[in-house]
């Protein structure tokens, strides 16, 4: 699938989205990038959107399908509403989603530069216990670079028990400590 078959063609299947995730590499996808915003949005938001509405939960039912769905919720999101309150929207759903799989046993069928996917909705969550679970399941991925983040992620919530760059967003007042720490250059998302 090239980048103008993505952008004509809606996304409908799961191999299409991980396909379509994994061909767009690290370069956009943690990047604040409006083209690559704007490309999900005109493939993907509506397959994102039956996915919020619980439309796709037969998805669950295997490992390729599993990831596409926690795709859908947890990275999708993020781009097709950067800066808005539901870019966060869908994390509990893309957690319990991970959650599920994991206890089937359906991340260990996927080769780890997937894997990682399936453990992203650990890191983006606002509850201490999923991100102590998320560093286990990084940590087996053995992957320097994903253990960094899922440990800052995790340092994060244990010292402020919520993200603060999302305060704002979010409609949440920042603590005196979070406003330093975000002034002071802290993990911005």
């Amino acid at each position: 699938m090239d980048k103008k078959e993505t952008l004509s063609e809606a996304l409908e299947k799961p191999a299409q989205v991980i396909a379509f995730w994994m061909q767009a590499g690290p370069g956009r996808w943690f990047a604040k990038d409006t083209a690559f915003d704007a490309e999900i949005h005109a493939c993907g938001r509506i397959l994102h959107q039956r996915a919020a509405d619980g439309k796709l939960s037969a998805w669950e039912a295997g490992a390729e399908e599993a990831l596409a769905l926690i795709l859908l919720l947890d990275q999708f999101s993020r781009n097709l509403h950067r800066q808005d309150a539901r870019a966060y929207a869908q994390d509990n759903l893309a957690l319990a989603t991970a959650r599920r799989a994991i206890f089937r046993g359906l991340d260990a069928r996927l080769p780890k530069e997937q894997r990682r996917w399936m453990y992203m909705p650990f890191m983006h969550s606002e509850d201490i216990s999923a991100q102590r679970c998320g560093l286990t399941y990084f940590q087996a991925l053995e992957d320097a670079d994903v253990w960094q983040y899922a440990v800052q992620h995790a340092e994060i919530i244990e010292r402020f028990g919520r993200f603060p760059h999302r305060n704002e967003i979010l409609g949440r007042e920042s603590s005196a400590e979070e406003l330093g720490y975000l002034a002071e250059g802290g993990f911005a998302g």
